[in-house]
């Protein structure tokens, strides 16, 4: 059997879809929501990355670590943000090749905006055995399309979570009328 070289899931978060793009297009924010990163270096913090811009990635998986260098593919204000995962390492990323691209939509509809996660596996040179051999020794026994369809699914919650709480009035802000 072939693997799986894509997974996607979106959620509706109440927010607009542009506050959800300068958040996320910001990779140094992406560790409040992944269950798997946890920032980011980027040139310019607290603003969204452009097209070309490089950062390097920090991330964690039980007791293991190791960075990453990637790069932005794509960077359309309020509409998508995707970027290429082109080198990995321990302490800094000296492995290059194609590793995954990262993309993200972004979609009004009714009560916020979908937003779309979407992994596509950059390892295609790789033979199906390898890979699948590889992913579960990292993962402890899961492929990286099972693996990352969990992980999509906890970064989602974990965005809408977040922007839920943001748009609910605290007590002590509430107006007594």
């Amino acid at each position: 059997m072939a693997r799986i070289m894509q997974v996607q899931d979106s959620i509706v978060v109440a927010a607009e879809a542009m506050e959800l793009y300068e958040q996320i297009a910001d990779p140094s924010q992406m560790g409040r929501w992944s269950p798997e990163n946890t920032g980011a270096r980027v040139p310019s913090p607290g603003r969204p990355a452009t097209v070309g811009m490089t950062f390097i990635g920090s991330n964690h998986r039980g007791k293991a670590r190791w960075v990453t260098s990637c790069t932005v593919t794509e960077a359309d204000p309020g509409k998508r943000f995707a970027f290429d995962v082109t080198a990995i390492g321990p302490t800094k990323p000296l492995l290059k090749g194609s590793i995954a691209t990262w993309a993200y939509t972004f979609e009004p509809v009714e009560g916020g905006t979908r937003v779309t996660e979407t992994w596509t596996d950059g390892r295609r040179r790789w033979p199906d055995l390898l890979a699948a051999r590889f992913d579960r020794f990292v993962t402890s026994g899961q492929l990286f399309s099972d693996f990352q369809r969990s992980n999509i699914a906890r970064t989602l919650a974990a965005l809408q979570a977040d922007f839920a709480g943001r748009s609910q009035t605290r007590p002590d802000q509430a107006d007594d009328g």
